[in-house]
């Protein structure tokens, strides 16, 4: 992992919103396909030991991706993701909500917004999460989100050195 990349973690429970930056050593086309590919999301978007199941996934404007999180136990923990705007390369806006395992969303959920942008071969990624509920958004941080999020983030680090050679 490389620390000298920037990373912020900021929660503004006044805005009701998670901003996370985080910049990685790869280029911008594959950090976004990391995030927008099916193949490569499962391989890191749950903190290790956890797995990322992708049982639906359908990146277009109106499309969704319907996953859990699964423990080394098999426990599942299952969310929804419907994307709501895509402009490629540079961002795309989904809807994320916990969800059972028939698909029916835990409401409410969060908005999503990610950035993605390349400075001589360093990709960055801005990410907004706004919270209908500030309920809702206690509840994910207590649900230890930033530490899951960082360790997944590094998993994502990880994996893009591997993918880069």
């Amino acid at each position: 992992m490389n620390n000298n990349l920037p990373f912020d973690f900021i929660v503004n429970k006044t805005t009701k919103t998670v901003q996370i930056n985080r910049e990685f050593a790869a280029e911008l086309p594959l950090v976004w396909d990391a995030f927008t590919k099916q193949e490569i999301l499962d391989q890191w978007w749950a903190p290790q030991p956890w797995e990322s199941r992708t049982k639906i996934m359908d990146f277009k404007v109106g499309g969704r991706r319907f996953y859990a999180m699964v423990s080394p136990e098999g426990q599942e923990h299952w969310s929804v993701q419907k994307y709501t705007s895509i402009s490629p390369k540079t961002n795309f806006k989904m809807t994320n909500a916990f969800a059972d395992p028939d698909e029916n969303p835990e409401l409410p959920g969060s908005e999503w917004d990610l950035n993605f942008s390349e400075h001589n071969g360093t990709t960055k990624v801005s990410i907004s999460i706004y919270n209908e509920s500030l309920e809702r958004m206690e509840k994910m941080i207590e649900m230890g989100f930033k530490e899951g999020f960082t360790a997944t983030l590094g998993s994502l680090e990880n994996l893009l050195a591997t993918l880069s050679k």
